[in-house]
């Protein structure tokens, strides 16, 4: 049942925080008052609660994504290098200070000159003035495209997108939309991602490991388009395969605003409550300001961080004891799905629509896999880059 003062996706309350419990309801007491009848025809949403929490459901999810990622080819074979020779592209990220996109557009940068054509990055700030300014550049200096990366909402640069557009550059987005949500007609090509499942096996992994009694502080930026059906997928997976015994709180910390609002945001939470038992910052380069709020609480050991993207640092943190689990992208594997899909989009080729780049959870098990320090596109095995090399005719 809701109680205090909140911040839901989609707000603009900043980081209060709201209570909320998974429980809707106690059927089988309304079936008994009513009697017998009315009990028989109640009884399978009866069992369904009964099974609460779903934990063998929990367990194949984990396994499946536990399991080292294949690949498999998204489009038809083509001569990248011959098609691509001579393009320029201009990635503006959401913010070059993110560990996340500034891994991306690294690998990104290094694949293409491989390659034979150019990938440059507009640094930035996470200020829209700045994306602005960024597409300015682009039109100014002839680039082929413009990819906005990893958050850039090309709603608010409509102006700039018809210019670009009317200069003949193609603009295109990427890692940034739910493939649930509906794509901005002006762009070229979107490569969205399934966030909304990544919610749902985070959910499904805290289900796990509390056995039913989670008790998370779920961190997210509202401003990021996909960030609602991220929370949405946890949310309704801790309704669907927990009920009552799993509850959660919700802290939004806008982009600009990380370094200054979450770990006071979490902080408060978890003295608020020290039957808090999970944080999950559905963005891992959150986890660099949860940390410490753990440890100023003294909470290390009784609340874990279980997030998402796979950043290097953060799987650093997953070997230090920091962190428990990573739900990992190889950001190289991103970065040649990125530009696999955008070569095809720049030469009249069928292009498809999603990212593809498969989940791979981190935790201590694995996470030396990675690298000591942990290296963006290491511990995920290596099928992508001789997959990709095949597939664009790279020996």
């Amino acid at each position: 049942m809701p109680c205090g003062r909140s911040a839901q996706p989609g707000s603009s309350t900043g980081t209060q925080w709201r209570e909320h419990t998974t429980d809707r309801g106690r059927p089988l007491a309304a079936a008994a008052a009513l009697g017998m009848a009315l009990t028989a025809f109640l009884a399978p949403s009866v069992l369904a609660q009964n099974k609460l929490p779903d934990l063998d459901y929990a367990k194949r999810i984990i396994a499946k994504h536990s399991q080292l990622p294949t690949f498999t080819p998204p489009g038809p074979p083509f001569d990248a290098r011959k098609c691509i020779a001579g393009k320029k592209v201009l990635s503006i990220p959401v913010s070059s200070a993110n560990p996340f996109t500034k891994n991306i557009d690294i690998a990104e940068t290094t694949v293409a000159k491989q390659l034979g054509f150019e990938w440059v990055e507009w640094q930035n700030q996470a200020r829209p003035t700045q994306w602005v300014q960024g597409i300015e550049y682009g039109i100014n200096n002839k680039f082929d495209a413009i990819d906005l990366l990893g958050g850039v909402n090309p709603a608010v640069l409509g102006p700039q997108i018809a210019a670009a557009k009317k200069a003949g550059l193609q603009v295109f987005t990427s890692h940034f939309n739910d493939t649930t949500q509906k794509l901005d007609p002006n762009i070229d090509l979107s490569l969205p991602v399934p966030y909304h499942y990544v919610g749902q096996v985070l959910a499904d992994w805290v289900i796990l490991k509390t056995n039913g009694k989670v008790n998370a502080v779920i961190v997210g930026s509202d401003e990021i388009l996909p960030t609602a059906p991220f929370v949405k997928g946890i949310t309704d997976e801790l309704k669907t395969r927990c009920g009552p015994g799993c509850r959660y709180t919700y802290v939004n910390a806008p982009v600009p605003e990380w370094a200054t609002k979450i770990q006071p945001s979490v902080q408060s939470a978890l003295i608020a409550d020290p039957t808090v038992n999970y944080v999950i910052p559905i963005y891992d380069s959150m986890s660099q300001f949860v940390i410490p709020a753990i440890l100023i609480t003294g909470r290390k050991g009784k609340v874990q961080i279980a997030t998402f993207n796979g950043t290097p640092f953060v799987i650093d943190a997953i070997q230090r004891g920091d962190v428990e689990m990573d739900i990992g992208e190889s950001l190289g594997w991103i970065a040649r799905s990125v530009l696999d899909g955008f070569m095809r989009k720049l030469c009249g080729l069928p292009t498809y629509g999603e990212l593809y780049v498969p989940f791979y959870i981190f935790d201590a098990s694995n996470a030396k896999k990675a690298g000591t320090p942990a290296d963006y596109d290491r511990g995920y095995g290596d099928q992508h880059v001789a997959g990709y090399n095949a597939l664009w005719g790279v020996r």
